[in-house]
């Protein structure tokens, strides 16, 4: 299987503080690649770097075999990574409409096609489609914010955090839509719950300290309760 993305021992500081210290992973083609850690642990740096919102010191970010390391934002943007942050990011003033709008590249029989499929996973977005994003639900603005990276025709999507603050019943259903997103595209995956994780991931990375410590198909670290507490606090 092909490798879409690539980093090799990336270092990123932001200000004085070295956050990532030599961060390592590769994200096959078609699968969902998760990375784990604990809070501050440099998971958010890591997909900010790769973005170009933060700027890595050293090492390689490949993507497709390019090098796209202290590229512009957007221009990593128009090569076909799609990135839904923490914070969500949506205009809340904007309605979903307007919201998605702003988010297309580029018009066409794709972008249509896949706001379609988008709206098919997503009937909320639907239901409130002429309203400002800022009267949505948590859930519902973190289904916006999925909606806006997706529509465009991103090879990668990264997405940071998609569980967080949310109930249960909306967890399950985020869960589902990057489950059949997966179908279509490659997915970074930053998440702390490790239900949610461990269901979607394929293979996952662990970042400790701002290094990548370990490893491996998802599977693995389903079954080893001290990699788990030891790195997650998790048993």
């Amino acid at each position: 299987m092909s490798t879409l993305l690539k980093l090799d021992q990336v270092e990123t500081y932001i200000g004085q503080y070295h956050i990532l210290q030599g961060v390592s992973f590769e994200v096959p083609m078609g699968e969902v690649t998760v990375l784990l850690g604990r809070n501050g642990a440099g998971k958010t740096t890591t997909l900010r770097t790769i973005m170009g919102l933060n700027q890595a010191s050293k090492g390689l970010i490949q993507y497709k075999g390019e090098e796209i390391k202290g590229l512009p934002t957007y221009t990593i943007a128009n090569k076909g990574i799609g990135y839904v942050p923490e914070d969500q990011g949506i205009f809340a003033e904007l309605t979903v409409e307007e919201n998605m709008k702003v988010a297309v590249k580029k018009e066409n029989d794709v972008t249509r096609q896949r706001l379609d499929y988008i709206l098919d996973l997503f009937p909320d977005l639907k239901r409130f489609w002429k309203k400002p994003g800022g009267l949505l639900s948590g859930g519902q603005k973190q289904m916006l914010s999925i909606a806006r990276a997706y529509v465009n025709d991103n090879e990668l999507l990264l997405i940071d955090e998609p569980s967080k603050g949310l109930a249960p019943i909306v967890v399950e259903k985020v869960m589902e839509s990057i489950q059949q997103m997966k179908e279509k595209t490659t997915i970074i995956l930053v998440e702390q719950n490790f239900m949610m994780a461990s269901t979607i991931g394929d293979s996952f990375y662990i970042v400790d300290d701002g290094r990548t410590v370990s490893n491996g198909p998802m599977k693995i670290l389903r079954e080893d309760e001290e990699m788990r507490r030891k790195y997650l606090g998790i048993a």
